[in-house]
């Protein structure tokens, strides 16, 4: 694991780019509709970050189903390690945006993701 002082933001893809986002990384597993890879602005698509094919289909973005939906992310989450390649560039780059698709913003895998990366603390 790595140890981060970084800060990480979630924002909707569909948002125009902003300076302050620092490193943009889409957190989908699937390329949201209508965005163009140069307005998009990436440093990375992190596709391997994203809820499995079944959890994502199970959960259909349905609120109803959140929170039996975050337990299980959590879990997915727990022995993924792509959250060590996000931990790793964000201890290179200081803020990192987690961009995504949904339209809800309280009901959404990015947040789930946000609140795991807040609740790990310092990595070593």
């Amino acid at each position: 694991m790595v140890k981060t002082d970084a800060s990480f933001a979630i924002k909707r893809i569909y948002e125009d780019p902003a300076d302050d986002d620092g490193c943009r990384v889409l957190v989908d597993r699937l390329w949201p509709r209508g965005v163009s890879k140069e307005r998009a602005r990436l440093e990375l698509w992190l596709k391997e970050i994203a809820p499995s094919p079944p959890l994502r289909k199970e959960f259909a973005h349905m609120q109803e189903r959140f929170e039996d939906f975050r337990a299980q992310y959590e879990d997915e989450l727990a022995s993924n390690p792509a959250v060590d390649q996000l931990l790793a560039l964000a201890a290179q780059q200081g803020k990192v945006t987690l961009l995504y698709a949904a339209r809800d913003p309280d009901v959404n895998h990015a947040k789930v993701l946000l609140e795991f990366l807040a609740g790990l603390g310092p990595r070593k």
